[in-house]
């Protein structure tokens, strides 16, 4: 099984356990996609959201996030929450070269939303991090 295919799972039970996310993708930090889980027909989903510009928004949010919390001496990025008229966004560091960014309904337990976001960030980027430090002909 490739890392792509791990992630992609760990995604799919990140929505199992939580059924009111309608949408997860795990990027690299500079704004590739890894893997993504959307709800609904199409390669946007039932939220509407295109991976690829999801995958870049994060990228840019988190180079805000990382220079925000560096200046104002609060240590390295672990998260991201953002509340609209709609729902969340949410994005969690995974390891050190990926984030898992989610999008959630409003009616969302956003402290259920962080713990189990938080666990699957932590297996993205064990997953990630580990495939990175892997040859290539391994």
């Amino acid at each position: 099984m490739t890392a792509e295919a791990e992630v992609l799972g760990e995604l799919r039970r990140l929505r199992a356990r939580l059924p009111q996310l309608t949408g997860a993708l795990a990027a690299s930090t500079d704004g590739l996609v890894l893997a993504e889980e959307l709800t609904g027909a199409g390669s946007a989903g039932a939220s509407g959201a295109e991976p690829e510009g999801v995958a870049a928004l994060t990228a840019a949010a988190l180079g805000v996030s990382l220079r925000l919390t560096d200046s104002t001496g609060q240590g390295g990025f672990r998260e991201l929450l953002i509340r609209g008229e709609r729902g969340y966004v949410a994005t969690y560091a995974a390891g050190g070269s990926a984030v898992l960014t989610v999008l959630a309904e409003p009616r969302i337990n956003v402290g259920r939303l962080h713990l189990e976001a938080r666990r699957s960030g932590a297996r993205i980027g064990a997953l990630v991090d580990s495939a990175l430090e892997r040859p290539e002909n391994a």
